[in-house]
């Protein structure tokens, strides 16, 4: 059922996937990717399945592992698995006959040949059998419906997987971001201190109002209460990543600082085929084809069953000097007469299933190609905003070197120092809010893309644990 994709999707995005007509796999010949989607991509090699090491944070790779082991909607969505494997195995056993046996034993008393009463014993040990020919296909269409439930499921797993390590890398790039804020709270609360030991100074001395006192003072408590906010945003987003972790509360061991951080090469093209690799689609997809073969199984439903049923034994008793055997073969024919409009109203209700399954796909399609683009233009723009104030805390860093300079100097007011180091600090927070960005925007790549630009298939076998 993998090779529906391509067609699926395209229907899905041209809009052709409508309630009316059943929607059917074709064959694997048809709907084949070209020969050359599988190369390596210009600009770059594939990625592979631990994607978070491209960003070279041994911390970060720890983590990511830490929580694909131990997260509890990973091990909720892994049972859900194993609850539709078990739903399939069941659907599959209906196809081998069906095979019982059962012991009858009675006691009672006969008349003798001289009129005497007799205790008798007797038993029958019956083995008895049924098959479904299922000349219909009913059961087979049942299994199939059950066989992509499971896949859907497999899916399901999937989307969960990448969204915790999406997740965790993502929580990990605000974490260190959070820390450099800190910093750069701390160094500013520094620099502000040792303004406001000047400015107490030269009031002190007479070479300043007292103004000038109060605004250095009121600048410092400013800056001092940044420590703490960014303290507590700290706190809660360790917390955050210790709960995907499936630990209990805690510190998050640190690794590479934010601007230390590898940003991995993007290829220059990005096949659309990439997007069979997201699980989500694969799921809405596999949904699609269980809800198909739901609804031509409940079509089935209006067909005669023919079943083929057997029994052997024998009789064992006391009163006889050998055993009786016995044996029974007949077939039965079950069709539906009048059942009231059941079978009608269930057949209705599998085909509003079936067109629910066919407009969410093809909504999932259009959300991915949407997410695609969406964090293209992220990586891209949030690297230009970078660049820009990258450039604009060197200015602002001069320009307060400058400003500092022409105060003590006397010919400048404390109001110019006062406005450079507003304009520093502002830079220095919105640079390292860019930087988070733009690796945040590399994860949301990577997730939309279902794990990556590589060129290799990335879905496990279902049957994977």
């Amino acid at each position: 059922m993998r090779t529906a994709a391509p067609l699926l999707l395209a229907a899905a995005l041209a809009g052709c996937v409508s309630p009316g007509p059943r929607v059917t796999a074709p064959s694997a010949a048809a709907v084949a990717p070209s020969a050359g989607w599988r190369t390596q991509l210009p600009g770059g090699g594939p990625v592979t399945d631990d994607w978070w090491t491209a960003f070279g944070d041994p911390a970060l790779t720890a983590l990511v592992a830490r929580a694909l082991a131990r997260n509890v909607d990973i091990s909720v969505a892994t049972a859900r698995v194993e609850e539709a494997r078990a739903a399939e195995a069941l659907a599959r056993a209906q196809f081998l006959p069906q095979v019982g046996g059962t012991v009858t034993e009675t006691e009672g008393q006969s008349l003798g040949p001289r009129g005497t009463p007799s205790r008798t014993v007797s038993a029958q040990p019956l083995v008895s059998a049924s098959y479904d020919l299922d000349l219909f296909g009913r059961l087979r269409l049942a299994s199939g419906a059950a066989r992509a439930q499971l896949l859907a499921s497999a899916g399901a797993r999937d989307t969960v997987r990448l969204a915790i390590m999406a997740s965790a890398a993502s929580c990990y790039i605000t974490l260190r971001a959070l820390d450099q804020r800190l910093q750069i709270a701390r160094d500013t609360l520094a620099a502000r201190d040792e303004a406001l030991r000047i400015a107490r100074r030269r009031y002190e001395t007479g070479y300043s109002s007292r103004l000038e006192y109060r605004q250095a003072q009121a600048e410092y408590a400013a800056t001092r209460q940044l420590v703490p906010v960014a303290e507590l945003a700290i706190a809660r987003q360790e917390n955050a990543l210790s709960l995907l972790a499936g630990d209990a509360p805690g510190p998050i061991a640190r690794g590479l600082p934010l601007d230390r951080l590898r940003l991995p090469a993007i290829p220059d093209g990005l096949p659309a085929d990439l997007l069979r690799q997201r699980p989500d689609l694969f799921q809405a997809e596999q949904t699609l084809v269980s809800a198909d073969a739901s609804l031509d199984s409940q079509r089935a439903a209006f067909l005669p069953n023919l079943s083929l049923t057997g029994s052997a034994g024998v009789v064992l008793n006391t009163a006889l000097s050998n055993p009786v055997g016995v044996f029974a073969l007949g077939a039965s024919i079950l069709a539906p007469i009048f059942d009231g409009g059941r079978l009608r109203a269930q057949e209705a209700a599998a085909t509003a299933r079936r067109d629910q399954a066919a407009y969410a796909y093809r909504r999932t399609a259009l959300i991915a190609f949407r997410e695609v683009d969406d964090a293209l233009a992220a990586v891209v723009r949030t690297r230009e905003q970078a660049v820009a104030l990258s450039e604009q805390v060197g200015s602002s860093r001069d320009a307060l070197q400058n400003a500092t300079s022409r105060y003590r100097a006397g010919y400048s007011p404390y109001l110019e120092q006062l406005d450079a180091q507003r304009t520093l600090l502002t830079a220095q927070l919105a640079l390292v809010q860019a930087q988070a960005d733009q690796f945040t925007g590399f994860v949301v790549l990577y997730q939309s893309l279902g794990g990556g630009w590589r060129a290799t298939a990335t879905r496990p076998p279902v049957n994977a644990r």
